[in-house]
């Protein structure tokens, strides 16, 4: 009996979970009615050393995350391990952010913090690559 309360209360505990997360990705589904805004940058350096790759990051870190309207924010350098025909390996650091819409990227763009990054670092820059996409949550 206790065994069968037991299994009764876990099996329970799973369905109300469940219960849960359909009710949060339906909730995302409604907020995503209003495309997010996906801003991924692409830095091919001059000095591509390890130490300078990890300056530019640091510097992402530093002037490009916490921005009001940002979702989502990461930096970091190229996986090394994945080298397969269909991977683009012309970068040395990447920059993904995603905005909870176009005009909360548009605010970014002007932002003191995103003009001092660009002022700060820009001298190292070969080549700069960026992908802007809607996307959905």
């Amino acid at each position: 009996m206790k065994r069968m309360l037991v299994c009764g209360l876990v099996a329970a505990g799973i369905v109300g979970l469940g219960l849960v997360a359909q009710s949060q990705i339906r909730g995302a589904a409604e907020e995503g009615r209003a495309k997010w805004h996906a801003h991924n940058v692409y830095f091919s350096l001059n000095d591509p050393s390890e130490a300078a790759r990890r300056k530019l990051v640091e510097a992402c870190r530093k002037h490009l995350s916490g921005h009001p309207g940002a979702v989502f924010f990461a930096a970091g350098t190229l996986a090394g391990d994945c080298n397969r025909p269909v991977n683009d390996r012309d970068f040395d650091v990447a920059l993904h952010l995603v905005f909870k819409d176009k005009a909360a990227h548009d605010e970014y763009q002007k932002a003191a913090r995103h003009q001092t990054f660009i002022e700060e670092n820009q001298s190292n820059w070969k080549k700069v690559r960026v992908f802007d996409s809607s996307v959905e949550p």
